[in-house]
Protein backbone atom coordinates (compact mmCIF):
# COMPACT_ATOMS: atom_id res chain seq x y z
CA UNK A 1 0.00 0.00 0.00
CA UNK A 2 2.84 2.08 0.07
CA UNK A 3 3.71 4.89 -2.83
CA UNK A 4 7.22 4.67 -2.70
CA UNK A 5 9.58 3.65 -5.40
CA UNK A 6 10.63 -0.25 -6.12
CA UNK A 7 13.28 -1.37 -7.04
CA UNK A 8 13.62 -4.55 -9.55
CA UNK A 9 17.03 -5.72 -11.21
CA UNK A 10 18.19 -2.54 -9.69
CA UNK A 11 16.02 -0.14 -11.52
CA UNK A 12 13.45 2.16 -9.79
CA UNK A 13 9.93 2.22 -10.82
CA UNK A 14 7.85 5.39 -9.18
CA UNK A 15 4.48 5.50 -8.53
CA UNK A 16 2.46 6.72 -11.35
CA UNK A 17 5.25 4.87 -13.79
CA UNK A 18 5.44 2.04 -16.39
CA UNK A 19 8.29 0.18 -17.72
CA UNK A 20 9.79 -2.76 -18.73
CA UNK A 21 12.47 -4.06 -17.50
CA UNK A 22 15.47 -6.59 -18.88
CA UNK A 23 16.13 -8.76 -16.48
CA UNK A 24 19.54 -10.07 -17.20
CA UNK A 25 19.70 -13.94 -15.81
CA UNK A 26 22.65 -15.98 -17.96
CA UNK A 27 24.47 -16.26 -20.45
CA UNK A 28 24.12 -18.73 -23.39
CA UNK A 29 27.20 -20.85 -24.39
CA UNK A 30 27.78 -18.64 -27.55
CA UNK A 31 27.93 -15.57 -24.56
CA UNK A 32 24.40 -14.58 -25.63
CA UNK A 33 22.46 -12.75 -22.88
CA UNK A 34 19.42 -14.16 -21.60
CA UNK A 35 16.97 -11.67 -20.38
CA UNK A 36 13.52 -11.78 -19.18
CA UNK A 37 11.45 -8.89 -19.78
CA UNK A 38 8.97 -7.69 -16.94
CA UNK A 39 6.47 -5.00 -17.30
CA UNK A 40 5.81 -3.21 -14.80
CA UNK A 41 2.61 -0.58 -13.99
CA UNK A 42 2.13 1.71 -11.29
CA UNK A 43 -1.11 3.91 -10.15
CA UNK A 44 -0.19 7.16 -8.65
CA UNK A 45 -2.72 5.96 -5.87
CA UNK A 46 -1.22 2.81 -2.74
CA UNK A 47 -3.14 -0.39 -3.46
CA UNK A 48 -2.02 -4.18 -3.77
CA UNK A 49 0.77 -5.44 -6.16
CA UNK A 50 -0.48 -8.19 -8.56
CA UNK A 51 1.92 -10.48 -10.08
CA UNK A 52 1.32 -12.46 -13.46
CA UNK A 53 3.36 -15.08 -14.60
CA UNK A 54 2.92 -17.11 -18.02
CA UNK A 55 5.85 -19.43 -19.57
CA UNK A 56 7.42 -21.21 -16.63
CA UNK A 57 7.26 -24.00 -18.20
CA UNK A 58 8.33 -22.95 -22.19
CA UNK A 59 6.05 -25.00 -24.05
CA UNK A 60 2.97 -23.93 -21.91
CA UNK A 61 2.11 -20.97 -24.64
CA UNK A 62 -1.62 -20.48 -23.82
CA UNK A 63 -0.48 -18.61 -20.72
CA UNK A 64 2.41 -16.67 -22.82
CA UNK A 65 -0.44 -15.29 -24.58
CA UNK A 66 -3.00 -14.45 -21.85
CA UNK A 67 -0.08 -12.18 -20.43
CA UNK A 68 0.57 -10.91 -23.72
CA UNK A 69 -2.97 -9.67 -24.38
CA UNK A 70 -3.14 -8.31 -21.10
CA UNK A 71 -0.38 -6.49 -21.85
CA UNK A 72 -1.47 -5.16 -25.13
CA UNK A 73 -4.38 -4.20 -24.07
CA UNK A 74 -3.80 -1.95 -21.41
CA UNK A 75 -5.48 -3.71 -18.92
CA UNK A 76 -2.62 -4.54 -16.58
CA UNK A 77 -2.94 -0.39 -15.77
CA UNK A 78 -4.39 -0.16 -12.55
CA UNK A 79 -6.33 2.76 -11.11
CA UNK A 80 -4.63 1.95 -7.85
CA UNK A 81 -1.09 -0.11 -6.55
CA UNK A 82 0.87 -2.11 -8.88
CA UNK A 83 1.01 -4.79 -11.69
CA UNK A 84 3.94 -6.41 -12.50
CA UNK A 85 3.50 -9.15 -15.94
CA UNK A 86 6.26 -11.52 -16.77
CA UNK A 87 5.48 -13.42 -20.04
CA UNK A 88 7.53 -15.48 -20.37
CA UNK A 89 9.50 -16.89 -17.23
CA UNK A 90 11.59 -19.45 -18.56
CA UNK A 91 12.87 -18.09 -21.74
CA UNK A 92 15.15 -21.49 -22.33
CA UNK A 93 12.47 -23.43 -22.66
CA UNK A 94 10.24 -21.31 -25.11
CA UNK A 95 12.56 -20.95 -27.39
CA UNK A 96 13.69 -25.11 -27.27
CA UNK A 97 9.48 -25.65 -27.24
CA UNK A 98 10.60 -27.61 -23.94
CA UNK A 99 8.88 -27.71 -20.80
CA UNK A 100 12.15 -27.27 -19.15
CA UNK A 101 15.43 -25.34 -18.71
CA UNK A 102 18.46 -26.25 -21.20
CA UNK A 103 20.46 -27.55 -18.24
CA UNK A 104 19.43 -31.68 -18.31
CA UNK A 105 15.69 -30.64 -18.09
CA UNK A 106 15.02 -29.04 -14.88
CA UNK A 107 11.82 -28.09 -13.96
CA UNK A 108 11.96 -24.36 -12.08
CA UNK A 109 8.50 -25.33 -10.69
CA UNK A 110 10.49 -27.70 -8.65
CA UNK A 111 13.17 -25.58 -7.83
CA UNK A 112 11.98 -23.02 -5.62
CA UNK A 113 13.65 -21.03 -3.92
CA UNK A 114 16.34 -22.01 -5.77
CA UNK A 115 20.43 -21.10 -5.32
CA UNK A 116 22.36 -18.31 -6.82
CA UNK A 117 24.71 -20.76 -8.02
CA UNK A 118 22.80 -23.63 -8.95
CA UNK A 119 21.42 -25.03 -11.91
CA UNK A 120 19.15 -22.39 -14.37
CA UNK A 121 16.11 -23.89 -13.09
CA UNK A 122 17.60 -22.80 -9.17
CA UNK A 123 18.79 -19.71 -11.15
CA UNK A 124 15.63 -18.56 -12.56
CA UNK A 125 13.54 -19.68 -9.16
CA UNK A 126 16.41 -17.65 -6.68
CA UNK A 127 15.55 -14.61 -8.69
CA UNK A 128 11.94 -15.02 -8.82
CA UNK A 129 11.86 -15.59 -4.95
CA UNK A 130 14.08 -13.00 -4.13
CA UNK A 131 13.56 -9.92 -6.40
CA UNK A 132 9.91 -10.19 -6.89
CA UNK A 133 8.24 -12.39 -4.23
CA UNK A 134 8.61 -9.93 -1.46
CA UNK A 135 7.31 -7.11 -3.57
CA UNK A 136 3.89 -8.68 -4.76
CA UNK A 137 0.45 -9.48 -2.62
CA UNK A 138 -1.47 -11.64 -5.07
CA UNK A 139 -0.23 -13.57 -7.81
CA UNK A 140 -1.68 -15.32 -10.95
CA UNK A 141 0.81 -18.20 -12.88
CA UNK A 142 -0.55 -19.03 -15.98
CA UNK A 143 0.20 -22.42 -17.04
CA UNK A 144 -0.86 -25.00 -20.27
CA UNK A 145 -1.45 -28.88 -19.94
CA UNK A 146 1.54 -30.46 -20.95
CA UNK A 147 2.17 -33.94 -22.82
CA UNK A 148 -0.69 -33.43 -25.12
CA UNK A 149 -2.91 -32.98 -21.55
CA UNK A 150 -5.97 -30.55 -22.89
CA UNK A 151 -6.82 -28.90 -19.68
CA UNK A 152 -10.56 -27.43 -19.25
CA UNK A 153 -9.77 -23.58 -17.74
CA UNK A 154 -9.35 -23.72 -14.15
CA UNK A 155 -7.84 -22.43 -11.74
CA UNK A 156 -6.38 -24.50 -8.50
CA UNK A 157 -5.98 -22.96 -5.13
CA UNK A 158 -5.39 -23.98 -1.82
CA UNK A 159 -9.42 -24.15 -0.87
CA UNK A 160 -8.81 -23.95 2.63
CA UNK A 161 -6.78 -21.17 2.99
CA UNK A 162 -9.52 -18.14 3.16
CA UNK A 163 -7.45 -15.73 1.22
CA UNK A 164 -6.49 -18.06 -1.55
CA UNK A 165 -10.12 -19.49 -1.35
CA UNK A 166 -11.53 -15.31 -1.99
CA UNK A 167 -9.13 -15.36 -4.99
CA UNK A 168 -10.07 -18.15 -6.73
CA UNK A 169 -14.00 -16.95 -6.15
CA UNK A 170 -13.08 -13.26 -7.23
CA UNK A 171 -11.19 -15.17 -10.76
CA UNK A 172 -14.74 -17.14 -11.01
CA UNK A 173 -13.97 -19.91 -13.65
CA UNK A 174 -16.15 -22.97 -14.34
CA UNK A 175 -13.98 -25.27 -12.20
CA UNK A 176 -11.94 -24.37 -8.92
CA UNK A 177 -9.55 -27.50 -7.78
CA UNK A 178 -8.75 -28.11 -4.28
CA UNK A 179 -5.10 -28.15 -4.76
CA UNK A 180 -2.42 -29.11 -2.23
CA UNK A 181 0.89 -27.25 -2.31
CA UNK A 182 3.56 -29.49 -4.30
CA UNK A 183 7.20 -28.93 -2.24
CA UNK A 184 9.49 -26.60 -4.00
CA UNK A 185 6.45 -24.92 -6.01
CA UNK A 186 6.29 -21.01 -7.04
CA UNK A 187 3.15 -21.24 -4.98
CA UNK A 188 4.39 -23.20 -2.19
CA UNK A 189 7.16 -20.59 -1.73
CA UNK A 190 4.79 -17.63 -1.90
CA UNK A 191 2.02 -19.08 0.63
CA UNK A 192 5.49 -18.87 3.22
CA UNK A 193 6.35 -15.64 2.98
CA UNK A 194 2.14 -15.26 2.90
CA UNK A 195 1.66 -14.15 -0.71
CA UNK A 196 -1.08 -15.36 -2.10
CA UNK A 197 -0.78 -17.09 -5.97
CA UNK A 198 -3.44 -18.69 -7.65
CA UNK A 199 -2.49 -21.26 -10.66
CA UNK A 200 -4.54 -20.79 -13.88
CA UNK A 201 -4.54 -24.06 -15.73
CA UNK A 202 -6.29 -23.83 -19.69
CA UNK A 203 -5.55 -26.03 -23.03
CA UNK A 204 -2.46 -27.73 -23.87
CA UNK A 205 1.12 -27.33 -24.65
CA UNK A 206 2.43 -25.56 -27.92
CA UNK A 207 -1.38 -24.81 -29.05
CA UNK A 208 -2.98 -21.89 -29.00
CA UNK A 209 -6.41 -22.56 -27.37
CA UNK A 210 -8.92 -19.52 -27.48
CA UNK A 211 -11.09 -20.11 -25.18
CA UNK A 212 -8.85 -20.68 -22.75
CA UNK A 213 -7.00 -17.52 -24.04
CA UNK A 214 -10.35 -15.44 -22.96
CA UNK A 215 -10.94 -17.51 -19.93
CA UNK A 216 -7.43 -16.54 -18.34
CA UNK A 217 -7.51 -13.08 -19.66
CA UNK A 218 -11.33 -12.41 -18.07
CA UNK A 219 -10.41 -14.20 -15.13
CA UNK A 220 -7.23 -11.82 -14.10
CA UNK A 221 -10.02 -8.75 -15.31
CA UNK A 222 -12.17 -10.00 -12.24
CA UNK A 223 -9.82 -10.26 -9.44
CA UNK A 224 -8.53 -6.96 -11.08
CA UNK A 225 -12.05 -5.31 -10.29
CA UNK A 226 -12.07 -7.59 -7.00
CA UNK A 227 -9.14 -6.06 -5.89
CA UNK A 228 -10.34 -2.12 -6.97
CA UNK A 229 -7.80 -2.10 -9.47
CA UNK A 230 -10.30 -1.34 -12.56
CA UNK A 231 -13.80 -0.37 -12.35
CA UNK A 232 -15.11 -3.00 -14.65
CA UNK A 233 -15.01 -6.76 -15.80
CA UNK A 234 -16.56 -9.77 -17.43
CA UNK A 235 -19.25 -11.46 -15.96
CA UNK A 236 -18.87 -15.02 -15.46
CA UNK A 237 -21.08 -16.63 -17.27
CA UNK A 238 -21.85 -18.94 -13.99
CA UNK A 239 -21.00 -19.77 -10.13
CA UNK A 240 -17.77 -21.46 -10.07
CA UNK A 241 -17.98 -25.57 -9.40
CA UNK A 242 -15.73 -26.57 -6.71
CA UNK A 243 -14.39 -29.80 -7.64
CA UNK A 244 -12.88 -31.29 -4.10
CA UNK A 245 -11.72 -34.57 -5.62
CA UNK A 246 -10.37 -36.15 -8.76
CA UNK A 247 -9.21 -39.06 -10.60
CA UNK A 248 -7.89 -40.18 -13.89
CA UNK A 249 -9.36 -43.22 -16.57
CA UNK A 250 -6.94 -45.21 -18.07
CA UNK A 251 -6.22 -47.24 -20.69
CA UNK A 252 -6.88 -50.68 -20.09
CA UNK A 253 -4.78 -52.13 -23.26
CA UNK A 254 -2.65 -50.40 -25.68
CA UNK A 255 -3.68 -49.07 -28.98
CA UNK A 256 -5.42 -46.14 -30.95
CA UNK A 257 -7.21 -43.86 -28.81
CA UNK A 258 -10.62 -41.97 -29.63
CA UNK A 259 -11.61 -40.09 -27.26
CA UNK A 260 -16.06 -39.62 -27.66
CA UNK A 261 -15.64 -36.69 -24.55
CA UNK A 262 -15.00 -33.12 -24.33
CA UNK A 263 -13.78 -30.99 -21.72
CA UNK A 264 -16.18 -29.34 -19.42
CA UNK A 265 -18.75 -31.73 -20.18
CA UNK A 266 -20.89 -33.76 -17.35
CA UNK A 267 -20.11 -37.19 -17.48
CA UNK A 268 -22.31 -40.01 -16.46
CA UNK A 269 -21.59 -43.37 -14.59
CA UNK A 270 -21.41 -46.05 -17.45
CA UNK A 271 -21.17 -43.65 -20.52
CA UNK A 272 -19.32 -45.02 -23.04
CA UNK A 273 -16.19 -41.97 -23.35
CA UNK A 274 -14.07 -43.45 -25.60
CA UNK A 275 -12.70 -45.91 -27.91
CA UNK A 276 -9.32 -48.49 -27.56
CA UNK A 277 -8.79 -49.86 -31.56
CA UNK A 278 -5.65 -52.15 -32.20
CA UNK A 279 -4.10 -50.75 -35.48
CA UNK A 280 -4.73 -54.09 -37.38
CA UNK A 281 -8.20 -53.86 -37.19
CA UNK A 282 -8.13 -56.94 -34.82
CA UNK A 283 -10.02 -55.50 -31.39
CA UNK A 284 -12.12 -52.53 -30.55
CA UNK A 285 -12.58 -52.00 -26.70
CA UNK A 286 -15.33 -49.45 -25.73
CA UNK A 287 -14.22 -47.41 -22.30
CA UNK A 288 -17.16 -46.84 -19.67
CA UNK A 289 -17.11 -44.14 -17.42
CA UNK A 290 -16.64 -45.94 -13.63
CA UNK A 291 -18.09 -43.03 -11.83
CA UNK A 292 -20.49 -39.76 -12.60
CA UNK A 293 -18.21 -36.09 -12.86
CA UNK A 294 -16.95 -33.65 -15.24
CA UNK A 295 -14.12 -34.04 -17.42
CA UNK A 296 -11.60 -31.64 -16.28
CA UNK A 297 -8.83 -32.70 -18.68
CA UNK A 298 -8.49 -35.08 -21.78
CA UNK A 299 -5.07 -36.82 -22.95
CA UNK A 300 -4.69 -35.89 -26.74
CA UNK A 301 -2.26 -38.57 -27.30
CA UNK A 302 -4.27 -41.16 -30.03
CA UNK A 303 -1.25 -43.88 -29.64
CA UNK A 304 -1.59 -45.04 -26.20
CA UNK A 305 -0.17 -47.86 -23.34
CA UNK A 306 -1.92 -49.76 -21.14
CA UNK A 307 -2.23 -47.29 -17.92
CA UNK A 308 -2.01 -44.52 -19.47
CA UNK A 309 -4.35 -41.34 -18.16
CA UNK A 310 -6.66 -40.81 -20.55
CA UNK A 311 -9.69 -38.62 -19.10
CA UNK A 312 -9.03 -36.44 -16.01
CA UNK A 313 -12.61 -36.69 -13.61
CA UNK A 314 -13.24 -34.38 -11.14
CA UNK A 315 -16.33 -35.03 -8.55
CA UNK A 316 -18.13 -31.76 -7.49
CA UNK A 317 -18.45 -32.09 -3.57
Amino acid sequence: MSLQEIKIAGIAIAPGEEKQIDAQIAKLPSRTSIDIPIIISRAKKPGPTLLITGGMHGDEINGIEIVRRIISNKFHKPLIGTVICIPILNVYGFINFSRQTADGGKDINRSFPGTRHGSLASQLAYRLTQDILPLIDYGIDYHTGGARINNYPQIRAQMDDAKNLELAKAFSPKFMIHSPFREKSFRKEAAKKDKSILVFEGGESLRLRKHAIDEGVNGFLRVMKHLNMREEAPVANSEPLYIKKSSWIRAKSAGIYHSYCRTGEFVEKGTVIGLITGPYGEFEHKMKAPSSGYAIAINNVPVVNRGDALIHIGFVG
